[in-house]
């Protein structure tokens, strides 16, 4: 069993509160979760109206499909419809 865990910082340039960040976080959230086979939290800097930490982790028997997984996802986030990816760190457990 394979365990990836990948963690992405980003500015939401356009969100001028937090109500305008949940709605471009939870599109993400829920684009990213529906066409891969991941689990999505945002776990830091949820009170920052700009700004938002988040968790993605998925589990397989291969470690090349967590790895492909984890590549669709970053490719996703370097895209930034909406926001601009700050940092981006990758962990194995």
């Amino acid at each position: 069993m394979h365990i990836g865990l990948l963690r992405a910082v980003l500015d939401i340039p356009e969100a001028y509160s937090l109500k305008d960040k949940r709605r471009v976080i939870k599109s993400l959230k829920d684009r990213v979760a529906g066409r891969m086979n991941v689990s999505v939290a945002e776990v830091g800097q949820q009170e920052v109206w700009n700004r938002a930490e988040l968790a993605f982790i998925t589990v397989a028997a291969e470690k090349k499909v967590v790895e492909r997984r984890l590549s669709e996802i970053t490719n996703h986030l370097e895209q930034g419809h909406g926001w601009a990816l700050l940092e981006l760190k990758t962990e194995w457990l």
